[in-house]
């Protein structure tokens, strides 16, 4: 119950459904709520689509390319504090949202629900790294179901946010954004600073 309440808040964290939202109305004013709410259910659905592979296929790709599931807990942990070091300092370095050069190009796009908002913003390099660690935790098909539900339903909050996101936009602004944005990367620092201890406790100790 803890390691799914733990990777239940990681992914939500790391996906950040409200910032994501604010984001996301910002890349779509003036365009029709319908239009809005279609690119919505289709960004998140390729997200969902991207998540489940690296969370079922990731394992086999580490073992492939020989790289230990331990070395994999260190650096992804590295990956996730500099993300939360991110999320604290309200900085854009294109771990979890898009360049300056990203954002001028989607807005010159129509449809936004592959990219931007698929990826990076959604199913960027800290989530599909959160959704592997998620999967080396993962000892029986019980867990990995547990897993697989916590992935679609960070999918499925993510959604009603976007849905919400012109109502949130105006109610938070980007200063009550940022204040959210900064709670969730100290909890984020903490539990990144674990998985890295988890990595060498494994590599040294086990």
């Amino acid at each position: 119950m803890t390691d799914a309440l733990n990777a239940f808040v990681v992914l939500f964290i790391v996906v950040d459904p409200v910032g994501v939202a604010w984001l996301f109305a910002a890349l779509t004013v003036g365009s029709e709520l319908n239009q809005q709410r279609r690119m919505a259910i289709q960004g998140v659905s390729f997200a969902l689509v991207f998540m489940y592979l690296f969370f079922f296929l990731g394992e086999y790709v580490l073992s492939w390319m020989r790289i230990s599931l331990a070395a994999f807990r260190i650096a992804g942990g590295l990956l996730l504090f500099l993300l939360a070091l991110e999320m604290v300092f309200a900085r854009q370095s294109g771990l979890r949202s898009t360049t300056s050069g990203e954002q001028h190009e989607a807005e010159q796009k129509q449809d936004l629900s592959v990219f931007p908002l698929a990826f990076p913003l959604l199913a960027g390099p800290g989530a599909l790294t959160t959704v592997m660690l998620m999967a080396g935790h993962v000892e029986t098909f019980s867990q990995r179901m547990t897993m697989s539900l916590i992935i679609f339903m960070v999918c499925v909050t993510t959604l009603f946010t976007l849905f919400m996101a012109r109502s949130l936009s105006v109610r938070l602004g980007e200063t009550g954004a940022n204040v959210i944005s900064r709670l969730f990367g100290l909890i984020l620092a903490a539990l990144a600073v674990q998985f890295v201890i988890d990595g060498i406790r494994q590599s040294f100790f086990s």
